[in-house]
């Protein structure tokens, strides 16, 4: 039986926290439990989890200042870094990049997967408001493409303040709409088609994609959007893409998503620290009683070579 990996594992360390939330309040709107690796390897045993991908959640690291968000980048990497390190038989790391300063996701990029040696990058649907699938990111997506990289997208708030509704977490509504968002830019922009070596790992089962299928499936049919032969039908996209099941776990979701991505681009997920601790640990058991146990690790391992040399 292959080891259980959770691909949707976020780090949350001191320096981290200070710098991103406001008023105590994490982006989002749910307040996350604290956070060690030392609290994280207890989820992990706990769960049952023999492997988390980690990764820094929204906002991101950019918060108006270059220098800052690089520094930040920095310091959170080598954090993360040092994690797998330590423990190279429990954790993956993917790299946080300062965008929308591309000069400086350049620099961390190299960086980190050649200095640090970490196993990828996590991507926000938008870094202060400019989406993936801008031209502004064009270089950062060729860089990815010629490296081969692997590429987690995950959600942040949205720019647009109508967006919010007060009392709800952004977390409800607009982080699913906002990775929507992400993915149908960079798919109607080409982006997805310009970088085919790319291994795409999209968050909470894909936002409202999944849902919305049919809908690109008649937009391709129509010709709505001109370009369909350069970056081909939306419907053979979502079998290229991974999806992962963070928050995603009931039936119906994974039911639609298995019909649309296939069974063999899924990866579990718990969210952990920001799902509380026993709905996370639960999670294993829920996605286990809907999907094929390679979804739990099978499939993942085959994102993560170097992960692969490092199981029994």
């Amino acid at each position: 039986m292959s080891p259980t990996v959770d691909f949707h594992h976020h780090v949350l360390p001191d320096f981290y926290r200070r710098a991103s939330e406001i008023g105590g309040v994490s982006v989002g709107g749910v307040l996350p439990a604290r956070w060690s690796p030392a609290a994280a390897l207890g989820f992990l045993d706990d769960a049952g989890i023999d492997v988390a991908v980690t990764s820094i959640s929204a906002p991101g690291v950019h918060f108006g200042d270059d220098a800052r968000a690089r520094e930040l980048a920095r310091r959170s990497n080598e954090l993360a870094a040092d994690m797998v390190r330590d423990r190279p038989d429990r954790f993956a790391a993917l790299a946080v990049l300062p965008l929308p300063d591309v000069d400086g996701a350049l620099d961390e990029l190299a960086f980190a997967l050649d200095t640090l040696g970490m196993d990828g990058v996590v991507l926000l649907s938008n870094a202060r408001g400019v989406y993936l699938g801008d031209d502004r990111f064009e270089p950062v997506f060729a860089e990815l493409q010629r490296r081969r990289s692997l590429v987690f997208v995950h959600p942040t708030v949205s720019p647009d303040p109508s967006a919010h509704m007060p009392g709800v977490p952004d977390t409800l509504l607009d982080f699913v709409t906002d990775t929507s968002r992400a993915i149908t830019r960079m798919h109607y922009a080409g982006t997805f088609a310009r970088t085919p070596d790319v291994d795409y790992v999209i968050s909470h089962a894909g936002g409202t994609i999944p849902y919305l299928a049919n809908r690109f499936a008649i937009v391709d049919e129509m010709g709505v959007v001109d370009g369909i032969e350069v970056r081909g039908a939306a419907a053979d996209l979502f079998r290229r893409l991974h999806w992962d099941t963070a928050l995603s776990w009931a039936e119906p979701v994974l039911t639609t998503l298995l019909k649309v991505a296939g069974p063999d681009r899924v990866v579990y997920g718990s969210d952990y620290p920001y799902l509380r601790r026993d709905l996370a640990v639960d999670s294993v058991r829920r996605v286990s009683a809907v999907l094929d146990q390679t979804v739990l690790g099978a499939t993942a391992l085959a994102l993560l070579p170097r992960l692969q040399k490092e199981m029994p």
